[in-house]
């Protein structure tokens, strides 16, 4: 049974507080539309967390931090980030829901200048999502949607899990040869981004 269109969740779950529900023809076969505001939500969240990669990249390809495999990792992991936001968007379509559009907000990521300091954001920002990613799936199976709990489960949350531990195998390695959150261990960045075989193969 499907939840009531009116019921939200009580968390701080991205759910779209101002979804436009499509009333067109389109038909949508067991999408609750507290479902489809999540998933709305969700892939605003999974587009701001590319954008804020993709900030972390352009930092340490400026001539002052100049790591450059360091700038290849985050704009990689950006790309897959995309990817996965156009992923959701794509099942929202399908299954007859609609996106709202909106504005995503600046990272702020201007006082970051270590390498150790932008991996915790990025491991920060996965946990987070891997979070709301359950909370989506718990979502679907109360409305009744298993399929999309389904979808969610294998396709955005089994991804994030390999993720996660790969990045704290990089903080670790990041902390061994002297990277510190404040930027002070020059040399062991510079170690880092020429030694650490995971920039590459992630």
């Amino acid at each position: 049974m499907s939840e009531p269109s009116g019921k939200r969740l009580k968390t701080d779950f991205p759910i779209c507080k101002t979804h436009r529900t499509n009333t067109g023809s389109r038909v949508k076969q067991n999408f609750p539309t507290v479902v489809e505001e999540s998933v709305c939500g969700v892939t605003t969240l999974l587009m701001e967390v590319a954008y804020r990669l993709e900030a972390l990249a352009k930092i340490f390809e400026q001539d002052d931090h100049a790591l450059p495999r360091v700038a290849a990792f985050f704009h990689r992991e950006s790309e897959q980030e995309q990817g996965q936001a156009e992923a959701m968007l794509e099942y929202l379509t399908e299954r007859g829901g609609q996106y709202c559009n909106k504005d995503i907000q600046k990272p702020g990521y201007e006082s970051v200048c270590a390498v150790l300091q932008a991996l915790e954001l990025t491991l920060g920002q996965w946990k987070k999502v891997m979070g709301i990613m359950v909370e989506l799936i718990q979502c679907a199976k109360e409305g009744g949607d298993t399929h999309t709990a389904s979808v969610v489960k294998s396709r955005f949350l089994g991804p994030l899990v390999p993720k996660v531990k790969t990045l704290g195998d990089l903080m670790t390695s990041a902390r061994s040869v002297g990277c510190t959150p404040d930027g002070a261990g020059g040399f062991g960045e510079y170690l880092f981004d020429q030694l650490q075989e995971e920039l590459s193969s992630v």
